[in-house]
């Protein structure tokens, strides 16, 4: 056991997990010291965060945002990276309101096309950072204006709705989705069902890194010479990240869609960094250095900053009446703990400073051609 132990504090997304189980910790006291002021103290009220609805809400608003972190992690790893990410959501969501809108199509043929875009963007995105061999910071950068554009072409103000059958049972439990109220079954009220959608997209991942491909992506990362000389493609690595990223991106973009049940053009464009820090703060480098459960705990250690400094305000507020602050000084302080992270994970780990270090050099020159 304690060997096992001393396995995992060596691995890169060690550093992920002990700040994920920290926030963890403080957004469970913060939210149940809040709640406990406002019901009354009770052991059910100070672990509010774990309620079926706490555990719903946070789960299927926040579970986009997971899902493109883990795209975004994908690419780091072979080196690349796309801040395009989250207009890419927009442009999905706008597709799947309004193909079944003006086609009056089934609203699954909107999310097929949506699929479909989001791959066709993936496969630009692909063309521009491994054919043309353009920096993919700027590359992803310059696709951002493009992706807002067509996203305000197809739909040039908020609207549209989707229908109830749909959406409703994205936003409910386990046992909402059954409908029994049966104390036997009480436990799925625990489960909800945008839990199992981010179970599902594991486990898909899952499959791909079990296969050569999962040592592919480190070989490719770590030196795409010495992996070409390897007989390994860095360019057909580089195109199966960006099509699993685009296919993260589009369950996430029907996620949006269910979550909100209409559309919107312009959302989710800070998604494009926010997954880029959420990834390093759970301890990822550029090319070769981490795995995608350090996108997974570094996006839910941004998650929980976000809930937990939105209770405390709240609590504060409870505890010194006539005291408020807008949201504007809430993102403040959620920012600038996730910078004081971010600056910890860089400093503290030696390995992912020099990748990172690394990394940035690339983003500012052109990417090298293999021929045999």
């Amino acid at each position: 056991m304690q060997s096992a132990f001393q396995r995992f504090k060596r691995k890169p997304v060690f550093t992920g997990f002990i700040l994920f189980l920290a926030v963890l910790i403080l957004n469970l006291v913060v939210q149940g010291i809040s709640t406990c002021i406002t019901n009354g103290f009770s052991a059910k009220n100070f672990f509010a965060l774990f309620s079926p609805n706490s555990l719903n809400t946070l789960i299927r608003t926040n579970l986009p945002f997971i899902l493109v972190t883990m795209g975004q992690a994908l690419l780091l790893l072979v080196g690349q990276m796309d801040v395009s990410i989250g207009v890419q959501i927009a442009l999905v969501n706008v597709v799947c309101i309004m193909v079944p809108q003006e086609w009056g199509v089934p609203v699954w043929v909107g999310w097929l096309c949506g699929l479909g875009v989001s791959l066709l963007i993936s496969l630009l995105c692909d063309f521009c950072c491994s054919i043309l061999r353009l920096p993919a910071l700027l590359a992803s950068y310059a696709l951002t204006y493009l992706i807002k554009g067509i996203n305000v072409l197809i739909m040039d103000v908020p609207q549209g709705s989707v229908p109830k059958e749909y959406w409703r049972p994205f936003q409910s439990t386990l046992l909402g989705v059954i409908g029994k109220d049966n104390t036997t079954l009480k436990f799925l009220d625990y489960i909800p069902v945008s839990l199992l959608v981010f179970i599902a997209v594991l486990l898909i991942w899952l499959f791909f890194v079990k296969r050569p491909f999962g040592k592919h992506i480190y070989a490719v990362g770590g030196n795409p010479r010495n992996a070409f000389a390897a007989g390994i493609s860095p360019e057909g690595v580089h195109l199966k990240a960006f099509l699993i990223k685009g296919f993260f991106v589009a369950v996430a973009g029907i996620a949006m869609t269910l979550n909100a049940a209409s559309g919107n053009p312009l959302q989710c464009e800070e998604y494009g960094i926010k997954s880029l820090s959420a990834a390093i703060i759970g301890g990822l480098g550029w090319g070769g250095w981490g795995s995608i459960g350090c996108g997974v705990f570094g996006g839910w250690f941004l998650v929980l900053i976000n809930n937990t400094v939105y209770y405390f305000f709240t609590l504060l507020s409870k505890l010194f009446p006539g005291f408020t602050v807008t949201s504007y000084w809430q993102n403040f302080v959620s920012d600038l703990i996730i910078f004081a992270g971010l600056l910890m994970t860089i400093v503290t780990a030696k390995s992912q400073r020099e990748t990172l270090k690394q990394g940035l050099k690339q983003q500012f020159k052109r990417g090298e051609k293999y021929v045999k």
